[in-house]
Order: C-alpha cells, then structure tokens, then sequence
C-alpha cells in the first residue's frame, strides 16, 4: 500500500511546484509540446519567467522585455504563461490579447496554447473546458468567459477588450528598417491599444521581442514611458557588458542577489539606460547574476562556438549594429554605428575651399506649457567645407530648442556671422507649407545664398554618403566646444536619441556633391581642372 502511495505522492509534489511556480510549470509542461526536444534549462529562463509571474502577483503591471532571437521568450509569453495562469495558478476567467507583426506567429502560439491545456497531462491536473462554439485558431474561450484573441501589429481591434495584452515581436528584422513601418507600429501602439483594456484603470502590457531599431517599440516606451507609467524593464544580452546590467523589483530565485538602492540613469544619445547606486534611489535586485564582461547569456543553449557563428552570419549584411540590436539590446555598437569614433581628425582651422551650412529645423521649446523638460527635437546648422584637395572640415555647429521666431532669428544671427559667401541649405516641407516656408525664409535672408530642397529616403540613407568619407578618413573637426555633443549623437547613429546634428551633415554634404556633380559651378570648374 505504501508502495503505491509513492507515485501519488511524487504526481502531487509535482503538481503543487507548478502551481507556485510558472518557471516550475514551463519545465514539466515543456515535454507535451516538444517531445522529442528535451528542455534546456538556463537561469535566463527563469528570470524570464519570474518577471511574468510578479505580472500574474499584481507586482508589475508594464513589463518589457528585451532578449536575444532563439531564447523561449515566444513560449515563455505566449504560450507557458496564459496556460498557467489559467489552470495553475486558478485564474480561468482571464482574458488575453495578443500581437505580433505577423498574425500568423501569433496564431501559432495560440495553437501551441490550445493543444498544450487539452492535453492529457494538463487536463489530468487542471481540467478545463472549451466554450464548444469558440475553439478556432484566431480565438478561443473557456466555461470561465476567458478568451484569447491573435491580431497583428497595425491591425484594427474594434470590439475586442481583454486584460492582458501581450506584444511579441512587434517589429520584423526587414520592417524595422522602415521610417514608416516603425511609425505605424508605434502609432498603433500608443493610439489603439490603450483603448482596449476591460478595466481602463488597469492596463496590463508584457512586451517581449529583440532590439532592431532606436526607434523600436522598445525604444519609445524606454525613450518616453518607462519613467512616466513606471515599466520595468529587462534587458538579457547575449554577452555581458557591465554597464548594463538589469535590475528590478523581483526577488531572482536563480543566484543570490541582495536588495540595492539604484536609480536608473540615461545618458544623452545613449539608446539603453544604466543603472547607478543611490541612497535615495529605488530598492532593486541584480537580475543579471554574470560577473565577467562577455560571459554567455545561456551557454547551455548557445555556448561561444553557437554564438560566433550567428554573430558572423548576422554581420554578413547587417555588420555590427545587427550584433548590437539583436543579440546585445542597445541598438548601437559600442564603438560607434555608421560613423566611426576614431576615423574622425582634429585641425585648428577649416580647409580651404567651398563652404556651405546645412539646416536641420524644428520650432518645439525644451518645455511645455507647465514649464515641464521635454525632449524635443533640436534647430542645427552645421557648417561644412570641402578643400580643394578633396578634405573635409565640419567647422562649426549651432543648435537650438526654441519656437519658431527664436529659429528665425537664429537662421538670421548665423547666416550674418557665416557670411555671404556661405551657402545656407535648408530643408523644405513638402505641398503649400513648403512653398510658404521658402517664401518667408526667402526674405528673411534676403543677400544670402539660400537652397531649398525637399528630404528624400530614410535618415540612414540620407547619412551613407557623409558616413562613406567620415569612415575612410577624409573628415575632421574643427576644435571647439561642440566638439563632445556632436561626437556623442555621430558616434551613436542610427541609434542616437537625437539625429537633427547628423541630418544636418549629410544635407551640408549633399549640397556639396551637387556642386561638385554640377561642371559649370565653380568649384566643380576647379576640381575638375
């Protein structure tokens, strides 16, 4: 009779641990699902999902996570939790709404989620029955009125309330290249999906997904949301770096950690925040139990050989920054993006030859209307000269946040010290705006040779030409005072906050080339000659 009782016992145990733990419930219920694939254990898993189950406690309510491709997070999200949470944890009549950018992944894990509760094992331990009428692969409830509904990122959701809404991989590696795509994602994000909650008050988000843009998902909720509506935030990079270790508000059960008082610190420029020690600070837990710059994320999935040999095929095309988004979190390589740090020279005075001023304009103020910080774009000019020996100098830079009469007058002061031999190139807005624009600033800088052109292609393509010459050497700063901030926005992109300086300088540059390209202008006449 004992002897039977062990088996009874075991199963009970068993059951017990995944109803406290979904770290727990992931381990046992991995084999339903993938029978032939045995699980890989790691403590990246667990944090992962201990940061989903404090979501499930009440502790976190916005929760992003940002881990490399390959890692579970798709099973740990979308499929592990719901099902835990329904069954296990006792929460049957919850109700999830999930997003990918193609619905098809989406559909996916709903499947998985599907066939993993009307398993035998799951059943056997938490049975739960299906609304007969409502089992499709786009939608599903239980007896419990808990539902989950698959949608894409962008798409229309009218109708469709729920309490959860879980974002994994809101962005496609080709997509999030796009201005536009990566403006529509966001724009979907803070326009539609705040109105789909049951209970407006309380909003639950958990986004996952891989880094592939500054301008990501990610880097808006870290870039304007993390302070204001308090999300945490974990950060899982492939390969340690100190700088960036992540903490939190949740115990790690995985390593030891002790309670620390840290406040989390943005630099300017800098696309991933850092944490810093501070007796006022907020009390937080390492989540990251790594101690030595490079050590693996989770060897026991992806050990060094796994690891070079994905970073040199993602470099094959995407070259460091694809390293840097993907598999480290901060969409920027450390030494630098397009432009790098240590191809730049330094002179006492500019070359000579033929200088132009490129403008990169906005008329928003560093405040609002209750005196409250922004981060606002800037108004740059940067000045530029192309020796006659080909050599470039970046002579000066002027930069401003003000409204539009302070841009004028800036246009104004900085055309006159300039001179009227300097070119001013100014971008133009596009329809009758644009025609209006030209008209005004026309006669504001009557004299002065003023070009007016419309932007054309992504910022990145707009940057390749300066970014061609910068990397082979053949420009050089001026020593002055704005030497560190441009150095520190240049360095970074794409990934910078802030692009206006480097828009600045490729409009500078490219009004250079049409001179050069041109061969009755004069200083094309003289190159050729």
């Amino acid at each position: 009779m004992k002897e039977e009782l062990v088996p009874q016992l075991f199963s009970d145990v068993q059951k017990a641990k995944c109803e406290y733990s979904l770290y727990e419930f992931t381990k046992q219920a991995w084999h339903t699902l993938h029978p032939s694939t045995p699980f890989v254990d790691g403590w990246a898993v667990g944090a992962v999902a201990e940061h989903l189950q404090a979501v499930t406690e009440g502790d976190i309510d916005r929760l992003l996570v940002n881990i490399p491709p390959g890692c579970t997070k798709s099973m740990l999200a979308n499929v592990m939790w719901p099902s835990w949470e329904w069954g296990p944890y006792g929460m049957p009549d919850m109700q999830y709404i999930n997003a990918s950018y193609d619905k098809r992944l989406a559909v996916r894990d709903m499947v998985n989620t599907r066939d993993l509760i009307s398993s035998e094992w799951y059943q056997e331990r938490w049975p739960l029955k299906w609304k007969e009428d409502d089992r499709g692969k786009e939608k599903f409830s239980n007896d419990k009125r808990g539902f989950r509904y698959a949608a894409s990122v962008g798409s229309g959701l009218t109708g469709w309330r729920g309490q959860r809404f879980i974002i994994d991989d809101p962005h496609s590696v080709q997509e999030a290249e796009s201005d536009v795509e990566r403006a529509g994602a966001r724009f979907w994000f803070t326009e539609t999906t705040p109105t789909r909650f049951t209970d407006p008050k309380k909003p639950v988000y958990v986004v996952i997904m891989q880094r592939l843009h500054s301008e990501d998902i990610s880097g808006l909720i870290v870039e304007k949301l993390v302070e204001e509506q308090g999300w945490t935030h974990l950060v899982l990079p492939m390969e340690f770096e100190p700088r960036y270790r992540t903490y939190s508000i949740v115990p790690p059960r995985h390593h030891k950690a002790e309670p620390v008082r840290m406040t989390r610190v943005r630099d300017e420029g800098d696309p991933l925040a850092h944490w810093v020690e501070d007796e006022n600070g907020e009390l937080v837990y390492s989540q990251d139990p790594r101690a030595e710059e490079g050590e693996l994320l989770w060897p026991e999935r992806y050990d060094a050989e796994a690891v070079r040999t994905l970073k040199v095929q993602m470099m094959v095309e995407g070259g460091e920054y694809a390293v840097a988004g993907q598999l480290q979190q901060r969409p920027v390589p450390r030494e630098g993006g397009m432009f790098k740090r240590d191809m730049v020279g330094f002179v006492d005075v500019p070359a000579k030859g033929v200088t132009v001023r490129g403008w990169d304009l906005a008329a928003t103020k560093d405040r609002d209307g209750r005196g409250k910080k922004t981060k606002a774009a800037y108004t740059v000019g940067v000045k530029m000269t192309l020796g006659f020996d080909g050599a470039i100098t970046v002579d000066d830079v002027v930069r401003l946040r003000g409204d539009a009469d302070e841009v004028q007058r800036l246009l104004l002061a900085t055309a006159q010290r300039d001179g009227y031999e300097v070119a001013q190139s100014i971008p133009q807005d596009p329809g009758q705006a644009g025609k209006a624009q030209v008209l005004a600033m026309s006669k504001l800088l009557h004299g002065f040779d003023v070009r007016f052109s419309l932007e054309s292609g992504e910022k990145e393509m707009r940057a390749d030409p300066l970014a061609a010459q910068w990397n082979a050497g053949n420009v050089s700063l001026v020593r002055a005072e704005w030497n560190d901030t441009f150095l520190a926005e240049i360095g970074l992109f794409p990934g910078s906050t802030f692009k206006d300086q480097v828009d600045a300088a490729g409009r500078a540059y490219h009004e250079h080339l049409k001179d050069v390209h041109d061969p009755v202008s004069l200083f094309g006449a003289r190159l050729i000659t």
